[in-house]
């Protein structure tokens, strides 16, 4: 059996947690591992192979996680534009066998019960092998809104209801026979094929042409911008399993979260005396002072914070931004993102610390006129040969060696020792050495920020 993690989503609803190019599945919440890395760890105990489906932003992100891991054996499809769940499936089945059996699951949800998981997983492949669509439905535990659910009669699935209010909710949860949604299936490749066909054939057809005109890189498929853009956006739930007769369900009581708002978090999450859920993301040592305050969550990464006669708050602290809401409320952080992309749009995409893939970089200043960066390139490992209309650069290169295309000239840069790139002008850093090489980046400018960048070349197929 073959795992699709669909792992293109961009978390909006845990920022400032989570960004554009860091989204929350990525994002090291639980004993320093990702829900992602928790998700592939989990599924190579259940399926043979593992097959991720993302966007080329986040390609990555998940092949550095999964070395991290020791797995280094996935294929990988890339996807220009995102279009939603039915075609990021179709397009990874249309990359298999026919008869081969796929697990599909989210890249952002924590199942803390794993022995529950396989049973119900197990449940399910023999289901999916008398050629049948099988969705899990979690048995609730409350009468969630956020939720679809699915009525059922056993393994028949009898209705898909969409997000309830509150006393159509409790009314489910009365009656006994309705799970939530959770966004996962299992079925073969070619039955899926043949479904989406009948009730979505322009989505279909529209795949299959993208398909065909895919680039292929060892094990990994990239789909072109011109034909994903022609791709009609939809989700499996509407393109497919509300229409077919050949769906099924397994009910999974096994400890399920998509951690889909602070308010989810915070329940996964140790408390102390006071019922209060601290989690520290950078220095251990950092402060964290609670007096005469209950029930709240704490987040930081090295910022000192000191809670004061205060109950049933989230208060989430990033180098960059502070979110403060009472809970019940963290729902409405995505109305934040949304005025955010008008006003501060850096603010949704991208940490001050962010991860590229040949490294890491840090804001540590930013003004209207220039702004200043730790620049962390990994062994082995170069930046894109670009140039910038808008600013001139300053390198100083404080550990490693690097070696340095500015314009017509290659020189090798120590430790102590400086490069200026002037504006307009070619160049590249690259690191051929055996460890870390680390630089201060200082930027001077009218304008610096990260879109003012022409790539001529690129070894991680940026545009």
């Amino acid at each position: 059996m073959v795992n699709i993690i669909l792992c293109g989503g961009s978390g909006t609803r845990l920022w400032p947690l989570s960004r554009k190019l860091l989204p929350k599945q990525f994002v090291k919440l639980f004993d320093d591992q990702s829900l992602f890395q928790k998700t592939v760890t989990r599924n190579l105990s259940v399926s043979n192979h593992i097959f991720i489906v993302s966007n080329a932003e986040q390609y990555f992100l998940a092949k550095d996680q999964l070395h991290e891991l020791g797995h280094t054996k996935s294929r990988y499809l890339l996807e220009s534009v995102a279009k939603n769940t039915a075609p990021a499936i179709a397009l990874a089945c249309l990359s298999l066998d026919a008869d081969e059996l796929v697990l599909v699951t989210p890249a952002d949800h924590l199942i803390k019960n794993e022995a529950a998981y396989q049973q119900v997983v197990a449940q399910a492949k023999q289901l999916a092998e008398q050629d049948n669509l099988v969705t899990f439905g979690i048995v609730p535990t409350y009468p969630e809104i956020g939720y679809g659910y699915i009525e059922a009669a056993g393994n028949d699935v009898l209705s898909f209801k969409e997000k309830p209010d509150a006393l159509t909710a409790q009314s489910y949860i009365d009656q006994g026979n309705f799970y939530w949604n959770s966004g996962m299936f299992c079925f073969k490749a070619g039955l899926f094929l043949s479904e989406l066909a009948q009730h979505a054939p322009d989505m279909f057809a529209a795949c299959q042409l993208a398909h065909q005109t895919c680039m292929q890189e060892g094990e990994t498929l990239r789909i072109p911008f011109e034909q994903m853009a022609t791709i009609p956006e939809d989700s499996i739930d509407y393109a497919v399993m509300e229409k077919s007769t050949k769906i099924k369900v397994v009910a999974a009581d096994m400890d399920w979260s998509d951690v889909g708002s602070f308010d989810s978090l915070s329940d996964e999450l140790a408390k102390d005396a006071n019922g209060n859920a601290i989690l520290k993301r950078g220095d251990d040592d950092v402060a964290i002072i609670t007096v005469n305050a209950h029930n709240n969550m704490i987040v930081t990464r090295n910022h000192a914070i000191a809670a004061i006669d205060v109950d049933d708050l989230i208060i989430i602290d990033t180098t960059d931004s502070v979110l403060i809401t009472k809970k019940g409320s963290s729902q409405k952080v995505k109305d934040v993102v949304a005025q955010l992309k008008h006003i501060k749009p850096e603010l949704c995409d991208v940490h001050r610390l962010a991860y590229r893939p040949w490294g890491s970089y840090e804001v540590l200043l930013d003004t209207a006129k220039y702004k200043i960066k730790r620049i962390i390139v990994a062994p082995g490992k170069k930046l894109s040969l670009q140039k910038h209309f808008h600013r001139s650069e300053h390198w100083v290169v404080v550990s490693g060696t690097a070696e340095v295309t500015n314009g017509e000239q290659i020189i090798t840069v120590r430790p102590n020792e400086s490069t200026y790139i002037p504006m307009g002008v070619v160049h590249r850093l690259e690191n051929k050495g055996k460890i870390d090489l680390v630089m201060i980046e200082v930027q001077v400018g009218e304008y610096t920020g990260e879109d003012d960048i022409v790539r001529l070349e690129d070894s991680y197929g940026r545009t």
